[in-house]
């Protein structure tokens, strides 16, 4: 009887889920460089592919009790809103609402994005040292 504790990692997407959230990634993409050519198409490309990102993005968890991955999935969930609050504020550009009337969105999508790029790396890299702990 083997005592050894099973490896821990986060909940794997299928692959349509995958899918989507890379085509949502890529909408995101899309629609923040098509901002300023085409801002009334970019703010809708840009929303749904925040919507499909995110969506996907929260399907994901971490069932392990490691605190560090914990609050770097906190962190991953922070920066997934602030991905769906920039395109809040790129509808507010786009209609002129109320205090947003320039281009408040792309600090927030800023920061959105530092955070998303900080925890792509960090989740697996953590995972990955806890399980090396644990043989």
């Amino acid at each position: 009887m083997s005592l050894e504790r099973p490896t821990v990692e986060m909940k794997k997407l299928n692959k349509f889920q995958t899918f989507v959230l890379r085509m949502g990634g890529l909408l995101v993409l899309v629609g923040a460089m098509l901002n300023p050519v085409e801002s009334l198409v970019a703010v809708y490309v840009y929303c749904v592919g925040a919507l499909m990102f995110v969506a996907m993005q929260m399907l994901e968890s971490y069932e392990g009790d490691n605190f560090v991955v914990r609050r770097l999935r906190r962190q991953q969930i922070v920066g997934g809103l602030l991905l769906l609050l920039s395109g809040v504020a790129m509808f507010g550009q786009e209609y002129h609402i109320m205090y947003m009337q320039h281009n408040e969105w792309l600090i927030i999508l800023l920061i959105a994005a530092m955070l998303e790029l900080y925890t792509s790396f960090r989740i697996p890299a953590e995972i990955e040292k806890e399980n090396k702990k644990k043989e």
